[in-house]
Formats: C-alpha cells, sequence, structure tokens
C-alpha cells in the first residue's frame, strides 16, 4: 500500500506541436506543475529552446523532434517517452495547420497536407497513445480541435474536412474506450486564438490574414488543458464564439455558411495585399515566434464587442429563419367530415 505522506509522482506529459503558440504555453503550464515533459515538433532548435524553459520552470524535459505525419515518427516519440519516464500519462495533440484560399486555387498537395497533418497526425498520435494507456490502465488523451470542429469555415476547405473528421474520430475512440474508465479522451474547442499559427499558415488568398477578435490568449488554452488532466471531461468549449458559432450551425448550417463566407469575401476585398505562401505546411517557420500571435492589442475590445453583437444577431437570424412556420387554421375548417 503506498505511505500517503510520500509525494505523487510526476506525471509524465507528450506534447506534440510543441514549438509555439498554445503547445508552448501547455509545456510550460504543466512545467510549473511538476510534471515530466516530452515535447515533440519538426523544430529541433526551436523545441530545445522550449525545452530549456520548461527546465527552467524546475521540470524536466526533454525534446524529441518529431513530424507527425510520419507514423513511424509518432512510434519513435513513444518509445522515447516510456524510457524516458516508464509511462506516459497524458498524451497532448496539439499539431494544426491551415491553408487559406479558394478551394480550386489551393495546390491540391497544401490540401492534402493539411489532412496529413490535422487528422492523420492526430491518429498517429491516439495510435501511439492508446496501447500504452490499455498496459497502464490509465491515462488522458487530448485533442486540439476548434471551433471549425462545429462549423465549416468558408475558404479552408480541407482544414474544415480535417477538423470535422478529428471529431468524429475522437467520438469514435470514446465508444471504443467506453469499458475503460480511467482513459479519456477529451476534446478540446478554443476560439480564435492569438497564436503564431494563424501567420504561419498556407495563404493563397492574396491577401494578409488575421483573425477575428476577441482571440484568446493561448495560456488560457493551455490552462484547460492542464485542468483537464485533474478532471478529464469529453468535450471542452473555449471562448464565448465556439459556442455561439456552434449554436448558430446547429440551427441552420447553411445560413451560418452563407454568413461567414460573406464576412470572409468582405474582409479579403478590404485587407492588404500579399505574395501567396505556402507557410509552414511542409517545413518549420524560420522563426517559430514564441507563444503570442501579436494580433491583440487594446483597440479589440471595441471590436470584440461588435464581433460579438455581429454573432448574436447571426444566431438569432438563423433561430428565426430556421424556425418552422405555423399555418393558422382556415375559417370554417374545425369540423371533421
Amino acid at each position: 500500500m503506498q505511505d500517503p505522506r510520500r509525494e505523487p509522482e510526476p506525471r509524465t506529459v507528450v506534447i506534440t506541436g510543441a514549438s509555439s503558440g498554445i503547445g508552448q504555453a501547455t509545456a510550460e503550464a504543466f512545467a510549473r506543475e511538476g510534471a515530466r515533459l516530452v515535447i515533440a515538433a519538426r523544430d529541433a532548435s526551436a523545441l530545445e529552446l522550449v525545452a530549456e524553459r520548461c527546465r527552467k520552470l524546475g521540470a524536466e524535459a526533454i525534446a524529441v523532434p518529431t513530424d507527425v505525419t510520419r507514423p513511424d515518427e509518432v512510434a519513435a516519440l513513444a518509445r522515447r517517452a516510456l524510457d524516458f519516464s516508464g509511462s506516459v500519462d497524458i498524451w497532448v495533440s496539439n499539431v494544426g495547420v491551415g491553408a487559406v484560399g479558394a478551394f480550386h486555387e489551393v495546390p491540391l498537395e497544401a490540401h492534402e497536407q493539411v489532412i496529413r497533418a490535422n487528422l492523420i497526425g492526430h491518429i498517429n498520435d491516439a495510435y501511439a497513445a492508446i496501447p500504452i494507456f490499455l498496459r497502464q490502465g490509465h491515462g488522458i488523451f487530448v485533442n486540439m480541435i476548434s471551433l471549425g470542429g462545429f462549423a465549416a469555415a468558408p475558404f479552408a476547405a480541407a482544414y474544415s474536412a480535417s477538423k470535422f473528421g478529428l471529431r468524429g474520430f475522437a467520438e469514435a475512440l470514446r465508444g471504443e474506450l467506453a469499458p475503460y474508465p480511467r482513459i479519456h479522451v477529451c476534446d478540446v474547442y478554443p476560439a480564435f486564438v492569438d497564436a503564431p499559427g494563424i501567420v504561419h499558415g498556407a495563404n493563397y488568398t492574396g491577401r494578409q490574414l488575421s483573425a477575428p477578435p476577441p482571440l484568446l490568449d493561448p495560456r488560457r488554452v493551455a490552462r484547460v488543458i492542464v485542468g483537464l488532466a485533474r478532471r478529464p471531461r469529453p468535450t471542452t468549449m473555449v471562448g464565448l464564439p465556439t459556442a455561439a458559432v456552434r449554436l448558430g450551425h446547429a440551427i441552420s448550417p447553411e445560413l451560418s455558411t452563407r454568413l461567414m463566407a460573406g464576412f470572409l469575401r468582405s474582409y479579403f476585398a478590404r485587407a492588404p495585399q500579399a505574395a501567396p505562401s505556402s507557410g509552414n505546411l511542409f517545413a518549420p517557420p524560420a522563426d517559430p515566434g514564441g507563444i503570442d500571435g501579436g494580433l491583440r492589442s487594446p483597440d479589440q475590445r471595441g471590436a470584440a464587442t461588435v464581433a460579438l453583437a455581429g454573432l448574436a444577431l447571426a444566431g438569432g437570424l438563423a433561430l428565426a429563419l430556421g424556425r418552422p412556420r405555423r399555418r393558422l387554421p382556415r375559417q370554417g375548417m374545425g369540423r371533421g367530415r
């Protein structure tokens, strides 16, 4: 029997996509909790910098350069984690990329790479993690999805396909693992996050990309993930826009998608020009960028109010148009024949 006076063993946490943004913020948040960290991403030098920051926060941490689209590298990551600690308690599947542009103008290989990273990459993570959890009898698999898992994103068709697919994959996996009460699959759906990924993503629109306010701090999302490590639950939405978008899409998917497409067309017409780029799809960015994307500003408070009002209006309009109309009874039709 374990001595209750002994300090509990630190948990081992694997985090993919840990070289910047939400992944880096999550690594640092777990480091403050005293976890043993195994962090992974394609960029070895950026990854080692994050590992060093975690060590300075008092955690044991190793960096394992990994491309999650390659199942052999993900399997090797799992082996390194077991060699490092002997177990894996939490696996945060965090890799996510995007390609923005009209579907027929985005190169087919870009669409394919988005699916490989955002969907197949998470499947590779789960394929490595779940057998470990089953042998141990416990484990938490955290899927970083996005509000794009609830509502389609026009001009990001492959991204939408990957996020819808990832939500379905996670739900199916939870069904299979239901007989194992100490194994959890937790989906996280943040709204737009002020992380470097927005600027690093592939852009075939010819216009500079940004994101509508209110933008989440990646550290807030990281705190949610750490909270799930304590109290796992299947679905967690982060940020009011996620709930608003989910509601609007549930009421009238066609209308909400058209409203979003109209909003994006209007934005592209006004945004400054930019050269097309494949961004970080096929190689790590030259500058990983740290945790923050630099898109938030004090002016966004007013803009956030306008954006949220627009979401509420869109949801109300969808509700009004999606509600079936009642027919008034005709005069003299009260009797049966």
